[in-house]
């Protein structure tokens, strides 16, 4: 290659490198390699000589985008991996997938999808199961590890790209288990990239080295030029060559085989005629030379460039109503012309050729997952052209009309060789709308099959497209449904305008209407609307009919009011829900789940703790969730387990909680939900350790609750509650600097969210503030907290501790009003009727009270606090029993559950003057 040897080198360096890791035995330092250029500067040529190079030493795996696939999801992971997998029998293809084959199998083309039933594939479960999956299979190939080539990268599917760029963040030190190197056309320059150019910036910035290719030199022409035509090849005749192509090389080679073929000498003389000669290599001229050779092959260009990835000779045949020798005979003037390639070309130049892989475009239909041809002799024939150049010019060439007309007889061609909805679907998504029922069908179809294989965008795509076409009136509203279910978790926002649209609409059946506003519910609640959510399901609630449908509504209903972080009758609301609830036993699963959010929302209003637990009880079948009531399942949502647990953790019963929690982490792994769900379960294991008072593994659940909402979004409900309860963590370690950063990175505090914050957030503010010696703001914010709360007939002195905190703050200044708000904090205390409630008001009341009083309520406090599971709380009651009574005994016990929680004592509640000069014992 020519000018080649710093690129050639940077990828020598590369290989070298994670080579040397795995012999050395230690860790592998792999990485991202981006090479960058204009279309024909070489990128191609460049990776088929790192293929050639790395080939001896490491397992290559190859793959390309392709313009007209961009919307076939995981159509370059199928590239890339499947020639891997194939090298393993069964049984260890298996081992490889762990406990996710049904989730990621059908993804790759290895499975047929789910059936329609099942329920759709988490986007984020999927592709941090495929790179880990990756990962693994780098270790298995660790005597020769993946080095991974990804040309025309800007055509590569979002899924694909979406994929890669979670592989190379699983590695925190950025020592990836092998080389990932990607080559694309330069990205359109500005701060706002969007999609796959966004990826695309973002590997990049990961990758070990970014390298643009450039033209060739006058130099490098002429090297090329006399190689090609001979020595003789004079100045005048190179520098004009360099002229015409600009240096770049896939036009000075074009232009080269053709003064080639026309005899031309290399002189000066003829100069004057390369001009021309280089017009017919590209757009235009491209496209007239094609027409020279005649209508067949003229049609059969056309053909491939709509097949794409499917251009064997059978379909190839089918789509220009040709013979299969006809086909041959084409083909080889196509080749002959420089503008199609088949296998055996490219094994001639860069060695064996992978076998056509089992993509989205030729899945076939159930039962299968894979493509006839890819296990017939026409597999290996499959067509492509010289160049993308070539293949752009050839598509944009054709009439919108004829290629249109080709992307229909496409799809019904697809459809008749057996292939599925997905793979048809993305030549549906070229035709015109003709009212035509079978394309709302099987675009319908595609849409549950992308839904199946954690391919959103995708579904959203055909769907829309099946509204154009349009469905008949008495299907509309229901694909409206089915494209706001699509987007549900994607975009909350496009699925309340699909959702609202439908349910306007007549047509949709009554399963299928409570399911649209309870999803649309949902979706509200999502995009921060908890009112409007809680609006349509009261709405929806007075029109439907006495019995399940309606109390799912309600328990959504009542839950969302219940959620608002402000509220206009909460007491109200309370009394409705205990009036429904009053008689339910937890016959099914709508009362069940009303039961549950009674429980929740008779612990946050501080009633005794007996009932609560009582009613979760009630919600439970056996201890555990019933049948359809899971953290998993779609119709009800994982929110009435979560709130059994968090009702349960604030009554003292913490390993109640831990048990659903639990299960909870371990059924969103296994269903591949690793995004906002496992975020979520991983809050919940870090407020069960926090009411334990095993405060670094309560630290380390929430940071890593934390960390993998961030590979979500910004701003969403798990980042405030987990921030919240991390704060709260923080400061009861004494690690006040740490909680301030985690409340500064998470802009915890005002304006608050929509919805409350577990637990509650100003009060957990407040807490940070009175640490960092704030008491003025500290005052204002925990008296903000008291307003809002105690309007709603909130109570639970451990869910809004701000009593507690607003009494110790008062207490050097105003010590009446002090004494009144622990008064208050006990009786609600009394109320709840909790060690944990008990023990901490009557721990504050000692604050307040004359030295013998203080230290028979420390002592009552203690007592309470040992019989209760929060081994920090009683910490700190001993380290205040221990202080006003002077002994050293009692410090020492108080410093070692301290120690044992995770606690530094150094820095210790502000206490009243009377409470600190008792005498020691």
């Amino acid at each position: 290659m020519l000018e080649r040897d710093p690129e050639l080198a940077a990828a020598a360096h590369a290989v070298d490198e994670l080579v040397a890791g795995a012999a050395a035995g230690g860790p592998v330092r792999g990485g991202i390699l981006v090479y960058r250029g204009e279309a024909g500067i070489g990128k191609t040529t460049l990776l088929r000589e790192i293929r050639r190079t790395a080939g001896d030493r490491c397992t290559v795996l190859t793959a390309r985008g392709g313009e007209t696939l961009t919307s076939v999801p995981f159509h370059v992971t199928r590239q890339l991996l499947q020639p891997a997998l194939d090298r393993f029998d069964e049984e260890d293809v298996r081992l490889l997938f762990g406990d996710h084959f049904d989730l990621l199998a059908p993804a790759l083309g290895l499975a047929p999808p789910p059936p329609p039933s099942a329920a759709p594939a988490d986007p984020q479960g999927v592709r941090d199961g495929l790179a880990k999956l990756l990962g693994r299979l780098a270790d298995r190939l660790r005597d020769r590890l993946p080095v991974l080539l990804v040309d025309d990268a800007h055509w590569a599917d979002a899924e694909s790209l979406a994929w890669l760029d979670a592989f190379t963040r699983i590695r925190r030190d950025r020592r990836l288990p092998a080389l990932v190197v990607l080559a694309h056309r330069p990205l359109a320059e500005g701060p706002h990239r969007t999609g796959v150019p966004a990826v695309l910036a973002a590997l990049a910035d990961r990758a070990v080295v970014t390298l643009g290719l450039h033209a060739l030199t006058l130099g490098a022409t002429a090297a090329l030029a006399r190689e090609t035509l001979g020595d003789h090849a004079d100045e005048p005749f190179c520098r004009e060559l360099w002229t015409v192509t600009s240096g770049n090389p896939y036009e000075t080679v074009e232009l080269l085989a053709k003064a080639r073929d026309r005899m031309l000498e290399p002189v000066a003389g003829s100069a004057s005629l390369l001009r021309g000669l280089g017009a017919e290599a590209r757009g235009g001229g491209l496209v007239a030379r094609l027409e020279e050779l005649g209508v067949g092959p003229t049609r059969l260009a056309w053909t491939i460039a709509v097949l794409g990835a499917d251009s064997t000779p059978r379909l190839l045949a089918s789509l220009t109503g040709t013979s299969e020798p006809e086909v041959a005979e084409h083909t080889e003037l196509l080749r002959q012309a420089r503008i199609v390639t088949t296998r055996a070309d490219r094994e001639a130049r860069s060695g064996p050729a992978a076998k056509p892989v089992r993509d989205a475009a030729t899945t076939t239909g159930p039962g299968t997952g894979s493509d006839p041809a890819a296990t017939t002799p026409e597999g290996s024939a499959h067509l492509e052209f010289a160049h993308p150049l070539i293949a752009s010019a050839i598509y944009g060439s054709m009439s919108p009309a004829a290629r249109t007309a080709m992307h229909g007889q496409a799809a019904w061609a697809l459809t008749a060789a057996g292939h599925g909805p997905a793979a048809v679907s993305r030549h549906l998504l070229e035709v015109h709308p003709e009212e035509d029922q079978e394309v709302v069908r099987q675009l319908r179809a595609a849409a549950v099959e992308h839904l199946a294989v954690g391919a959103p965008d995708a579904a959203r795509r055909c769907l829309e497209r099946a509204l154009t076409e349009p469905p008949g009136p008495d299907a509309y509203a229901t694909v409206l449904y089915e494209l706001g279910c699509a987007s549900l978790l994607t975009a909350p926002a496009a699925t309340v305008r699909h959702l609202s649209s439908a349910l306007d609409l007549p047509g949709l059946g009554d399963d299928l209407r409570i399911d649209a506003t309870y999803r649309l519910a949902q979706a509200l609640a999502h995009n921060n609307q908890l009112r409007e959510a809680a609006r349509v399901l009261a709405a929806e609630a007075v029109r439907t009919p006495p019995g399940t449908d309606r109390r799912r509504l309600q328990a959504a209903n009542f839950m969302y009011e219940g959620f608002q972080a402000v509220e206009e009758d909460g007491p109200g609301r309370s009394r409705r829900l205990a009036d429904l609830t009053a008689n339910f036993t937890g016959a099914d699963n709508s009362e069940r789940a009303l039961l549950t959010v009674r429980g929740f929302d008779a612990m946050m209003r501080g009633e005794p703790a007996d009932e609560v637990v009582r009613l979760c009880d009630l919600a439970l079948v056996d201890g555990i969730p019933a049948r359809g009531l899971g953290w998993t399942d779609a119709t009800w949502g994982f929110e009435i387990p979560a709130l059994t647990g968090i009702a349960y953790a604030f009554s003292d019963r913490p390993d109640r909680a831990g048990i659903l929690f639990t299960e909870a982490v371990r059924a969103f792994e296994i269903s591949g939900w690793s995004g906002a769900h496992l975020a979520f379960a991983h809050t919940l294991l870090g407020l069960v350790h926090r009411r334990r008072g095993n405060l670094p593994k309560a630290q380390h659940y929430l940071e890593e609750g934390l960390r993998l909402a961030d590979r979500v979004g910004n701003g969403l409900p798990v980042h405030w509650d987990t921030a919240c309860l991390l704060v709260d963590t923080l400061v009861a370690r004494g690690r006040t600097a740490e909680a301030r950063s985690v409340a500064d990175r998470y802009s915890f505090g005002p304006p608050w969210p929509g919805a409350i914050v577990l637990p509650d957030g100003p009060s957990v503010l407040g807490r940070l503030l009175l640490a960092e010696g704030r008491v003025e703001e500290a005052v204002a914010t925990l008296e903000a907290a008291a307003e809002a709360l105690v309007g709603r007939g909130r109570h639970h002195v451990v869910w809004a501790p701000w009593p507690l905190d607003l009494a110790r703050a008062l207490a050097p200044t105003d010590p009446d009003r002090a004494a009144g708000i622990a008064a208050g904090a006990r009786a609600h205390a009394e109320r709840i009727g909790t060690p944990t409630a008990l023990g901490e008001a009557l721990r504050c009341a000692a604050l307040l009270a004359d030295p013998p009083e203080s230290r028979r309520l420390l002592t009552e406090a203690v007592a309470h606090l040992a019989a209760s599971p929060s081994r920090y709380e009683e910490a700190r009651a001993r380290l205040d029993l221990a202080r006003v009574t002077g002994s050293r005994a009692a410090l020492a016990e108080a410093t070692a559950l301290a120690t044992a929680c995770g606690a530094s004592l150094l820095t210790t509640d502000a206490v009243t003057a009377r409470a600190s000069s008792h005498p020691p014992e």
